[in-house]
């Protein structure tokens, strides 16, 4: 047996089963409590779990059972719990699976979304109308479209008054569901959008016989589905197409055979943009029809809609507007610069000159005639009987071509011949150019009137959406009708800010371009013309003229000339790139010491963005866009002192408190910054009493010494308390240091000392008395300044006693006793005994102040009080720094990603809802066989040089090595060589975590997971549960960190890392949070072969089954092949997940696939057959090698509301995310491509995206707009070879579609890139030859063709062009070097330096 296949798995009927006849569900129903779940138990809403307590849930369940009247399915025994979902699967045929898996996804859906709508009186408990309507919409938006193309009536037969009943409601539901049944089973069919749309319609208008009970033509019966029974639709609808996309494939000899040979899916889909599908297919499906024939050209339906020819003609071919705007300047600057006037306006005022300058138009007129020789040449595959008007223009445009070349040479002879008769410009002469001049107006007038709509954008988006039968005759002639690239013009707003980008780059290039490479030509070009008596030593190939001399002369700088304005576009992107970052406010903060100077206003900019703002959601308007500016001005340069206001909230200091803490200790467990950097680090909760925000120890650094230095400087002056507060005030940082220190000092003294005793009455009182003078500004009039010294030193002297590990009290009493003496001496005015006894400051009996005054009064608080003694070592730090600690954390990676944390919150990013009432959203990876943990023997293992895996990992990441090692001796590990035993996994997941691994991929996307749940619980917790929660957070933390080394850590550290249910904030949540996000988030990684890994017992599968086992969101999607006798295999797609309960790996869903999942590409074909178990509103594309990071994903549900916003004059379809590449520090190579990537996931992206609007899609961190992609062909595409780059293609595919690709950089995700010579060589070899892939594709030249001008040029510059524009780079070397090898070795050379009287002008050339 193939090791790929294996017998069928011991399952109950639960799983793989069909509606069959005559029974149930496959005959048994398994009982409710046993079936597997996905994230919502639907089957039984009677259980306990968090998502059932939404009423939204409830209700969409309920509605979907509310089949009322409706005609009961024959032959199917039908029991009381199915619903609509279950309706549909038994007439039309869909597996059992795929109705469950589709049940989860709508349910799911309509509950967020009903979550997100206003609530309405009405819709309490019951799914809203305008919520299920605006899905329906949506999901049937390219239906809709495509029927209005087509010149067909949709079959979705549905009132469109608001006022729905009951039974309009269970339409929409049903028309709903039907339209994702398809789609979930269509399998390799979601390739081809188009032809599920004709698959639904068919079944639409099927599904509109059963509801209005029409009778069957044939039998009378009551209308029964012509394809119905158990898996009809797989069998009778899905593989027959599939089976013809098969056979085209294996056509294709592996992709070796010429794309022009076989059909793939784009060609398969194309077919049904004609009305012919429906001629031909007929319904159901007519398998005899010559769509399903492959061999015989005159029978077969060949390629439709283009044809992919390999030739370097496409370049020219695709973007003929570019190549002829360049050559007819070219032509118009020699012809000037030929006068060798001074200005080229001086020379155009010669008659002469202006008429020659008219020969552009016969060069226009002879590339028109070049350009339909092309496409006659490459396209006349396509035409056949049914599209003869296609072959009749192709020669009608080569014809016209010619007619006007012919024309335009006859009307120019004519002039010229008139004006040599005449001598002189005569009126005939003019009369003759007149007329030239009418014909050229004819000539361009298609171009004016082009001109004329870019101008005005939405009368050409009109001309082109309407599917008028008079407009597609009016462009009949200049573009083939399609179904995409129609409506892609911008608003006039984004028209003018890239055409005045473009016409700035443009009037630079052709200014250098015509006084420094042209004009500077022209002297030497007639001195070699006019060169004689060259002795040629090689043969002469023009007799009695250098022109071959002359074309080698011109050919470097006619290959510079066209290849440089790619330079030119990289000079000014670069500007305006960094204008817009600059107003984007990018790298305001980059490093810690602006982070410093910033944080006093972080706390309110993390309030403002991260937390839900109430009074902000009833804005509207400019007036909540002008409120939004104001506050955000605000924020950034801190007007209004905004931390003033997180001071007086405690709850918003908690929760600031709570986010910031969570992100420190991430990076602690991330061990990028150690133990001591975390207590410098983090945000102290509210504690001791204290007035102020407890900054991090970090900023408050040698702010008390500065503070003392101020006061001691004043030790002159009588009454100046406002002064020196004025003074200390100034930085927010020393007057909070000040202000906890003093707090801190007085609940510490009177923590230890024993409350009832006479000492603690002294303490208290003395503090009495510094607080009146505090607050009377008679502070320093009272005290000694310089004495502060003093007690200072006596404070940190008894900081140190408290801090030791063991503690001797007598010496804590000796250093109280000595500071109660400081203390005494403190004031001004020296007091008496008695006097400081009437004032309660010194003891009562004589007999204690001969002796030790606190001898019998000081109790420590118990060493398990970790808490105390935490604040005691901040307490310490906040007095004893002497430092500015600008070196705190160490580790740069750290650095970077708190300051690019901070940074982002002060620029303009979306509001954040609450988490019930964001988009919810899903993280899909390909996967098939890389590392998922790192082995032992891998790790261990030295290469030919003597290096392991884990040596070079402790040299490249020293100190998190380090960090590492402290973590583990803190959690037990007593030996360092029990790190190879006892701490074997966590040392594993280390080294992991520091390659391109997928465990690091599922640790960094599971942040979004733990983010949700902290988030949810921020959102609905009361603010007692905030107050209460933080000071537990801090005593459970405390003793966390400073529990002995006793190895009685309840969960291993690699548990806690992986899921993070042990962290700070989960300590409070209260079971809800768990629900919510599951909600919101689902991760699935599709991992391909996973079941054969499974059947090989293969340690990939143990470890893929570990990462389920640590992370409840985590789903793993696999194809499994299962042996059906000797030569039959079946192939699923399955969804498995891992059961906390039951605790072993589940099988959730089952669904059949039509054969072999591969035809195409396989990265796009893995994503395809997973997508279908994703679920959300979008869907985050993320490639095995990239990462996440907690205070990131924190942003997360910002970012989803830019969906919200219009760019321009549409909503974005896909957010573009920026990327940081992680592994810099590999290797000097991996630092270029690290540093090249980075600039174009910056400042590249970010010009493609505004103003040019020709962002694509280029790699992995972007976030597609779900549905409006699963209608429209997915999130990639899968033909073979011409797809090779099968990411750009979703961006091709989206602008093509009237998508908006917008790039956002407030919000970043890691990424890893090659590191070694031969892995670079190798992917910059992968992206040229998609890239000439890219240049044979339909794709490409229908945005050449249907973008604007501008566009066009953004588009071509950006892709394309940049690879041809390398590879003329490399042809003008090798032209300028065999130009002057031949000048040098045929004599022509000696000759120009023997002529004396041309020296001067040749030395030019």
């Amino acid at each position: 047996m193939n090791p790929r296949q294996r017998p069928p798995p011991a399952r109950g009927p639960s799983h793989g089963s069909a509606y069959g006849a005559n029974l149930g569900v496959n005959g048994l129903t398994p009982p409710p409590e046993a079936e597997p779940f996905n994230i919502i138990p639907i089957h039984n809403l009677v259980l306990d779990h968090p998502s059932h307590r939404y009423l939204e849930v409830r209700a969409v369940a309920a509605a979907l059972r509310a089949v009322g009247d409706l005609r009961k399915p024959p032959f199917v025994a039908w029991r009381d719990p199915m619903d609509i979902l279950d309706w549909l699967g038994a007439f039309f045929g869909f597996q059992r699976d795929n109705v469950r898996n589709q049940r989860e996804h709508i349910v799911l859906h309509l509950a967020n979304a009903q979550m997100r709508h206003p609530p309405s009186r009405d819709h309490i408990d019951s799914l809203d109308p305008t919520v299920l309507r605006r899905f329906r919409y949506k999901l049937l938006s390219n239906y809709s479209s495509w029927c209005s193309y087509l010149g067909r009536k949709s079959n979705v037969w549905i009132s469109n008054r608001r006022d729905t009943s009951s039974s309009d409601q269970v339409r929409e539901l049903l028309f709903t569901c039907l339209y994702l049944l398809i789609w979930g089973e269509a399998a390799n069919l979601r390739f081809v959008p188009e032809c599920i749309c004709y698959i639904y319609h068919h079944m639409a208008l099927e599904l509109c016989w059963i509801l209005e009970d029409r009778p069957d033509e044939n039998t009378g019966r009551p209308y029964i589905p012509l394809n119905s029974g158990e898996n009809a639709f797989l069998n009778r609808v899905v593989t027959p197409i599939y089976q013809i996309i098969r056979v085209e494939v294996e056509n294709s000899r592996n992709g070796t055979a010429p794309h022009s040979a076989w059909r793939n899916y784009d060609d398969i889909n194309e077919f049904f943009w004609t009305r012919r599908c429906f001629r031909r297919l007929k319904w159901p499906i007519d398998v005899s029809s010559n769509f399903f024939v492959t061999e015989g050209k005159s029978k077969r339906v060949g390629k439709t809609g283009f044809v992919e020819q390999r030739s370097f003609w496409n370049v020219f071919r695709g973007f003929d507007r570019l190549w002829v705007m360049l050559i007819l300047f070219l032509q118009a600057a020699i012809i000037v610069a030929w006068e060798e006037s001074g200005a080229p306006w001086e020379a155009l005022e010669s008659r002469d000159v202006q008429v020659r300058v008219l020969t552009i138009f016969i060069t226009w007129a002879g590339l028109r005639f070049v350009q339909s020789l092309l496409d006659a040449g490459t396209q006349y595959s396509l035409v056949s009987k049914d599209t003869v008007w296609l072959g009749l223009r192709m020669v009608l445009k080569s014809l016209v071509a010619i007619a006007w070349t012919v024309v335009f040479g006859v009307f120019y002879g004519r002039i010229w011949s008139r004006k040599n008769h005449d001598r002189r410009w005569s009126s005939e002469a003019n009369r003759r150019l007149v007329n030239f001049l009418e014909a050229a107006l004819v000539f361009i007038f298609p171009e004016l009137l082009a001109l004329a709509l870019f101008i005005l954008p939405w009368i050409r988006n009109l001309i082109e959406k309407t599917n008028w039968r008079i407009f597609y005759l009016l462009t009949w002639w200049f573009q083939t009708r399609t179904f995409v690239g129609r409506g892609l013009r911008e608003g006039l707003v984004d028209n003018i800010k890239y055409t005045l980008f473009w016409v700035v780059t443009l009037a630079s290039k052709f200014a250098f371009s015509y006084f420094l490479q042209i004009k500077p030509m022209i002297a030497p070009t007639k001195a070699v013309l006019k060169l004689g008596r060259v002795n040629y030593r090689w043969n002469e190939f023009f007799d009695n003229s250098n022109r071959l001399v002359v074309g080698l002369l011109w050919l470097p700088v006619i290959l510079i000339y066209l290849m440089d304005l790619q330079i030119w576009y990289s000079i000014f992107s670069s500007f305006v790139g960094g204008t817009v970052g600059l107003f984007s406010h990018l790298g305001e903060i980059r490093n810690i010491q602006q982070l410093r100077l910033r944080f006093q206003f972080f706390a309110s900019a993390m309030q403002f963005n991260l937390m839900p703002q109430e009074q902000l959601a009833n804005a509207k308007g400019w007036g909540k866009k002008i409120n939004d500016a104001i506050h955000r001005l605000k924020l950034r340069y801190g007007l209004g002192r905004p931390y003033k206001k997180i001071e007086s909230d405690q709850v918003a200091a908690n929760k600031f408190g709570l986010i910031w803490n969570e992100i420190i200790n991430i990076f602690r467990e991330e061990d990028i910054i150690s133990d001591q950097e975390v207590e410098l680090l983090e945000l102290p909760l509210h504690a001791w009493n204290i007035r102020v925000i407890r900054w991090p120890c970090l900023l408050l650094s040698n702010e008390l010494m500065r503070a003392l230095s101020q006061a001691t400087e004043l030790v002159d002056a009588a009454d100046n308390d406002k002064g020196l507060w004025f003074k200390i005030c100034k930085n927010e940082y020393r007057r909070c240091a000040v202000i906890e220190a003093y707090d801190s000092i007085k609940y510490m003294l009177l923590k230890i000392v024993k409350d009832g005793t006479e000492e603690h009455s002294i303490i208290k009182n003395i503090f009495l008395e510094i607080d009146d003078s505090l607050l009377n500004d008679k502070f320093m009039k009272t005290y000694k300044m310089y004495a502060l010294l003093q007690i200072h030193a006596k404070l940190i002297s008894l900081l140190e006693l408290l801090n030791k590990p063991k503690k001797d009290v007598s010496k804590v009493v000796g250093v109280l006793q000595a500071l109660y003496d400081d203390i005494r001496d403190f004031s001004k005015v020296k007091r008496t005994v008695e006097q400081l006894r009437e004032k309660g400051l010194a003891p009562s009996s004589p007999t204690i102040s001969t002796g030790l005054l606190f001898e019998n009064a000081v109790e420590l608080p118990d060493v398990e009080n970790a808490f105390f003694y935490r604040q005691a070592r901040r307490l310490e730090m906040i007095l004893t720094s002497r430092n500015s600690m600008h070196n705190v954390p160490a580790n740069l990676e750290a650095r970077r990603r708190i300051a690019f944390f901070s940074n982002s919150l002060f620029m303009n990013i979306p509001h954040a809802p609450q988490v019930e009432k964001m988009m919810a959203f899903s993280v899909l990876t390909p996967y098939y066989d890389e590392d998922v943990v790192f082995g032992k023997e891998q790790l261990r293992t030295e290469n030919e040089d003597g290096i392991s895996i884990l040596f070079y990992l402790q040299k490249i990441y020293e100190d998190e090595w380090r960090n590492f090692m402290q973590r583990m001796h803190r959690e037990g590990m007593v030996d360092d060589d029990e790190i190879w035993t006892n701490k074997l996994r966590e040392l594993r997941l280390w080294a992991s975590y520091r390659g391109q691994t997928l465990s690091r991929t599922v640790r960094g996307m599971m942040y979004y997971y733990r983010a949700l749940k902290m988030l949810a619980f921020l959102d609905s917790a009361s603010e007692m549960d905030i107050t209460e929660g933080s000071k537990e957070i801090a005593f459970v933390g405390s003793r966390r960190r400073d529990s002995l080394l006793d190895g009685s850590s309840g969960r291993g550290p690699s548990s806690q890392s992986l899921s993070g249910a042990s962290s700070g904030v989960g300590l409070l949540f209260k079971g809800q949070e768990y629900g919510t996000a599951l909600m919101k988030y689902t991760y699935v990684v599709a991992c391909q072969i996973y079941g054969t890994h499974k059947a090989k017992k293969d340690q990939r599968a143990e470890e893929i089954l570990y990462l389920m086992k640590n992370n409840e969101a985590l789903r793993v999607a696999y194809v499994d092949e299962v042996q059906k006798g000797r030569e039959e295999v079946e192939y699923y797609s399955v969804l498995v997940k891992y059961d906390q309960q039951l605790q072993k790996e589940v099988e959730i869903y089952r669904v059949r696939l039509p054969g072999p999942l591969k035809l195409g590409e396989g990265k796009p074909e893995n994503q395809n057959h997973a997508i279908i178990f994703t679920r959300g509103d979008a869907v985050q594309t993320i490639d095995m090698n990239q990462d996440n990071y907690f205070e990131e994903a924190l942003k997360m549900r910002n970012l989803l509301e830019e969906y919200k916003t219009s760019y321009g004059i549409r909503k974005p379809t896909i957010l573009g995310v920026r990327e940081h590449i992680f592994t810099g520090s590999v290797s000097s190579l991996a630092w270029f491509m690290s540093a090249q990537e980075m600039s174009f996931v910056t400042l590249g992206q970010r010009v493609l995206a505004n103003p040019l609007k020709v962002r694509m899609h280029y790699g992995h961190p972007d976030v597609f707009d779900r549905f409006w992609f699963l209608t429209r062909g997915g999130i990639s595409k899968a033909s073979r070879v011409i797809n090779i780059s099968e990411d750009i293609f979703a961006g091709f595919n989206c602008t093509l579609r009237g998508g908006n690709v917008t790039h956002h950089e407030y919000i970043q995700v890691g990424k890893g890139r090659d590191v070694g010579f031969n892995q670079i060589s190798m992917f910059e070899a992968k992206v040229a030859s998609g890239n000439g892939e890219q240049v044979l594709s339909r794709d490409v030249y229908r945005l050449g063709h249907r973008l604007d001008f501008f566009r066009m040029l953004s588009f071509f510059y950006t892709t394309v062009g940049f690879f041809f524009n390398t590879m003329m780079v490399v042809l003008t070397v090798y032209a300028f070097l065999w130009g002057r090898l031949y000048l040098a070795l045929s004599g022509v050379e000696v000759a120009m330096v023997n002529n004396t009287n041309n020296n001067k002008l040749l030395a030019r050339s």
